[in-house]
């Protein structure tokens, strides 16, 4: 098994850290692992080697403050340096210059989208085109009262193409 910082060297040191039911592992060879000071408890960054080298540093150099701490929970670079985690929500306004280079270099964004399950996106889309259709019909009515029938037409085949896509419904006519 190759070293997971340099990538060449077989990995002879071990880590595992578990945290609730997240298991992550870091195997690294014996001169990266003296390197990152596996074996001085006081030199050793675990947020290093799980975020990627310099990553605590990214941080402390952003601030410019090593011992620049939270206002609301006291969190600190070295606190950030040892767990490889923030300690509040704050800590993420209050070192994020650090953080948004960090995060460019990890991930797509900086900003957290996350995730809308498949059968609420189906709803969704479902409830907007019952609305859609509403809307559709209204206008429908209007135009054909106002004897604009070349727009009722395209209101029509509008409608006929959105309930043809619509489960369990049929095309008003």
């Amino acid at each position: 098994m190759l070293c997971c910082v340099c990538k060449e060297r077989e990995a002879t040191v071990h880590l595992t850290q578990i945290a609730g039911e997240h298991i992550q592992k870091v195997d690294l060879c014996e001169e990266c692992a003296k390197e990152k000071g596996v074996n001085d408890p006081a030199a050793f960054s675990l947020a290093d080697l799980l975020l990627g080298l310099g990553a605590s540093q990214e941080v402390e150099r952003a601030s410019g403050d090593q011992e620049s701490a939270c206002p609301v929970c006291g969190f600190t670079h070295s606190d950030f340096k040892k767990t490889g985690r923030l300690g509040c929500p704050a800590c993420y306004d209050h070192f994020s210059d650090g953080l948004t280079a960090l995060l460019k270099s990890m991930h797509k964004g900086v900003r957290h989208m996350g995730k809308v399950p498949a059968r609420f996106k189906q709803r969704k889309q479902a409830i907007d085109t019952t609305d859609r259709l509403k809307t559709l019909q209204r206008d429908l009515a209007k135009a054909i009262e106002q004897e604009k029938f070349e727009w009722a037409a395209e209101l029509r085949d509008e409608i006929k193409a959105l309930s043809a896509g619509q489960p369990g419904s049929e095309p008003a006519s």
